[in-house]
């Protein structure tokens, strides 16, 4: 199973494909989509909607994650935000892929054990689970493989035992 793991920023979006094989993970591909060089917010929507409509034709995911915004401090940063999240979902829509969304709470679960983990614990669990030599970097990158890794851990044993 491929899955794609996003996590939308207003001014950087991190994915990660990983690859969940025989209950092993690996990476396939991750990084970013630096939105900031483009001072509109319509040149921004559309970046990240033409980032994400290429990742989702070059890997051909099986299952399509996000994680799930619930609260922002800064009104402006959080519309826009909002704004390329509806970008984002609206690709996913548009090849018609169900959408899975968690919490950073579940993730953090997920991939730590309890909800309340650090960034750099969450980091470090993505290094460790993936194989990888070194941490991932930036924390958009890191936040989206651990999005694919909440749900190869959560949705894939959900299905498996016929829970959705």
């Amino acid at each position: 199973m491929k899955i794609l793991g996003i996590d939308p920023g207003s001014t950087v979006t991190g994915f990660g494909v990983v690859l969940l094989e025989q209950g092993r993970l690996s990476l396939v591909e991750a990084g970013a989509f630096r939105l900031t060089r483009f001072p509109d917010l319509p040149q921004r929507l559309n970046r990240a909607a033409a980032g994400i409509r290429e990742l989702l034709e070059r890997h051909t995911p099986d299952d399509v994650c996000v994680e799930r915004v619930f609260q922002h401090a800064n009104v402006h940063s959080a519309l826009v935000l909002a704004h390329v999240r509806g970008a984002v979902l609206a690709e996913i829509g548009r090849v018609g892929l169900p959408l899975n969304e968690y919490t950073a709470l579940q993730i953090k679960k997920a991939l730590v054990g309890q909800g309340h983990a650090g960034k750099e614990q969450v980091r470090a669990m993505v290094q460790h689970l993936l194989g990888l030599r070194t941490l991932p970097r930036p924390h958009d990158v890191s936040d989206a493989l651990a999005v694919a890794i909440c749900h190869a851990h959560t949705g894939a044993s959900r299905r498996r035992w016929g829970m959705t």
